[in-house]
């Protein structure tokens, strides 16, 4: 006797994209990640009915699945902005005035890392290390990484993107 699958929350197509890696891998659970990476680029984030169908699917509990999701600083449990800027805070980047940048944005945005704007034009990324220590202070502007940034350079890309201010 088979046990049910749970059915797909929406009707949404991008579903039989994550089901196709999961049947790839024979629903085995060592095949969470993967899954985990094709529901994020097909929706952009991991909200927690994702989680639950991948937990069911792939036969895992889903505080496990919750748990890798949240380990993992490459997933995302909340839509993105459009822009993502990633500040690097490990040491050679938080010597080289890195920090500055955060407390910039807090102050002038209100925005704190891990925040999104309310208008979902930029989110912000705190990260201890992008390892790319020689390059400090690095940045990653929607996923592109420029080091040797200085402060100026950093929040003239940020007003780039949020032209009419806090």
């Amino acid at each position: 006797m088979s046990i049910p699958q749970p059915a797909h929350p929406t009707t949404d197509k991008r579903w039989k994209l994550i089901d196709l890696v999961m049947q790839r891998h024979d629903h085995r659970p060592d095949a969470l990640i993967e899954t985990l990476h094709a529901a994020q680029d097909a929706f952009g984030f991991l909200d927690p009915e994702t989680l639950h169908y991948i937990a069911a699917r792939l036969n895992l509990p889903p505080s496990r699945v919750y748990g890798v999701t949240t380990f993992y600083n490459h997933f995302d449990t909340k839509p993105k902005g459009d822009h993502t800027l990633v500040v690097c805070t490990g040491t050679a980047c938080h010597v080289k005035g890195n920090d500055r940048i955060l407390t910039w944005a807090q102050e002038r945005y209100g925005l704190k890392p891990g925040e999104t704007t309310r208008d979902n034009r930029l989110s912000l990324v705190e990260v201890r290390c992008v390892g790319a220590c020689a390059l400090a202070p690095v940045i990653l502007t929607d996923n592109s990484l420029t080091g040797k940034t200085s402060f100026a350079e950093t929040t003239a890309i940020i007003e780039e993107w949020l032209p009419h201010g806090p």
